[in-house]
């Protein structure tokens, strides 16, 4: 658990499409995976004191740190490879508007991208990064 971990709704399809997106780019293997609803999830949740019952956000744990929103999907893509790193510049963006357009998309995921009856199941390649 000393590597970053990305907390993701294993149910909507978006969030999923982002894992599937990371996992691409991320050429170190750096991240590690778990969906909101899982034991290592929750736990995660509760050791930050986040909801466990109903979070519409991406999380990013980082050993005691944590981020939700944009801040999570923006730390996360400045460590990816290649031209995502840009993405980190838009952290000197008001939390708020970001948070806000955010919130809209997280509002209106499953109406937009759908959602699954069950959680993902990872590739055999990528099996060993999820927790």
């Amino acid at each position: 658990m000393d590597r970053p971990i990305i907390l993701f709704d294993g149910v909507c399809n978006l969030c999923d499409g982002f894992v599937q997106f990371v996992i691409r780019h991320d050429e170190k293997s750096l991240f590690r995976f778990a969906s909101l609803q899982s034991p290592v999830g929750i736990e995660l949740l509760q050791k930050h004191q986040l909801p466990t019952e109903e979070l519409s956000s991406v999380v990013l744990s980082l050993g005691d740190a944590f981020y939700t929103k944009s801040d999570a999907a923006l730390h996360i893509l400045q460590r990816l490879s290649g031209p995502w790193k840009l993405a980190g510049s838009f952290l000197i963006l008001p939390r708020f508007l970001r948070d806000l357009i955010y919130d809209l998309v997280a509002r209106n995921r499953y109406r937009l991208f759908g959602q699954r009856d069950v959680c993902m199941i990872p590739t055999p390649e990528s099996r060993e990064r999820f927790l």
